[in-house]
């Protein structure tokens, strides 16, 4: 097995730097800036003519300087400018703490870990920085729109047991979602069908073929023309829970991606998505113990219809 190089630059704002490897021909590039330049098509040159000088792009044999020449099959690591971000001013519970795993409570509008527009604020990020635990990771993620049970290890070396019980659906999952009841909607009931996301694209869509995605739906309780709903998925698309409770006809409620796509400014946290990953149950793969988690929050448009709506109190 094939040791990862540790990089040579710290954390900065509990984020790891960026690793890039050069390619083995290196005929096309007289230096590594002109590579550069073409390999960050995203970073302003004179910003990185900045980072040159001020040596923060590094590789194995030290900081890189502004005419150093092209080296083939060479590891670089940098760190890249954070973008504006959106404060999400909603806390993180912690579910349960030991030496080896993290379980915490995450709130809607929070991604899971560093991507695109959200790096600060992300669960991963504000967790190693707030605990003081540099090396945590994800053993699995909730999207950003969907709160509940996360599950990151904190030693590295065990990352891998954790994440291949994920993968390999050794853990139970069941999920909460508050939906409009449909009287004549016949429940309980397992949904199958086949879901493909493209990459870059916002919404799943649901073809023909092999099914990949299974879900029980059933209903705990109904009032007031709400339900109620009890989600279990044997498998794991992405959006699987979304799309098959769009598909009944009873799309959960606060979703802006099904069934119609809406834009969301990244200030707006009115009228959260109503789902919330409420349980998980897998045998520990490093004690062989039994556990069982279950989530604290609760899902406004349950608890609290006038709230979430935006109604006056009557």
């Amino acid at each position: 097995m094939r040791r990862r190089l540790r990089s040579p630059l710290p954390q900065r704002h509990g984020l790891d730097p960026a690793r890039l490897r050069t390619p083995d021909d290196g005929s096309t590039w007289p230096s590594m800036r002109a590579h550069l330049i073409e390999r960050l098509p995203r970073v302003d040159p004179v910003r990185l003519d900045e980072m040159l000088a001020g040596g923060e792009i590094v590789g194995t044999d030290g900081p890189l300087g502004p005419d150093s020449p092209f080296a083939p099959g060479t590891f670089l690591w940098l760190h890249r400018d954070l973008p504006d971000e959106v404060a999400v001013p909603f806390g993180i519970g912690i579910v349960h703490r030991d030496d080896d795993i993290l379980v915490v409570d995450k709130p809607h509008f929070l991604a899971t870990i560093p991507r695109g527009r959200h790096v600060l604020e992300t669960a991963l990020v504000r967790l190693r920085r707030e605990l003081d635990l540099p090396a945590l990771s994800p053993a699995h993620r909730l999207d950003r729109a969907t709160a509940g049970l996360l599950l990151l290890v904190v030693r590295p070396e065990l990352r891998g047991a954790y994440q291949t019980m994920f993968a390999k659906r050794r853990v139970a999952k069941t999920y909460e979602a508050i939906a409009p009841y449909e009287p004549s909607l016949e429940l309980p009931r397992t949904v199958r069908s086949r879901i493909v996301k493209e990459r870059g694209v916002f919404q799943a869509v649901t073809e023909p073929g092999e099914v990949n995605a299974e879900t029980l739906v059933e209903l705990d309780g109904h009032r007031d023309g709400r339900g109620r709903y009890r989600l279990t998925p044997y498998t794991g698309r992405t959006h699987q829970l979304r799309v098959h409770m769009s598909e009944l006809g009873v799309p959960i409620l606060g979703d802006d991606f099904y069934p119609d796509l809406r834009d969301r400014p990244l200030d707006d946290f009115a009228r959260p998505l109503q789902l919330l990953a409420r349980t998980l149950e897998f045998t520990d793969p490093v004690s062989g113990e039994p556990r069982r988690f279950e989530s604290r929050r609760t899902l406004q448009a349950w608890d609290d219809r006038a709230g979430w709506s935006g109604e006056p109190d009557r």
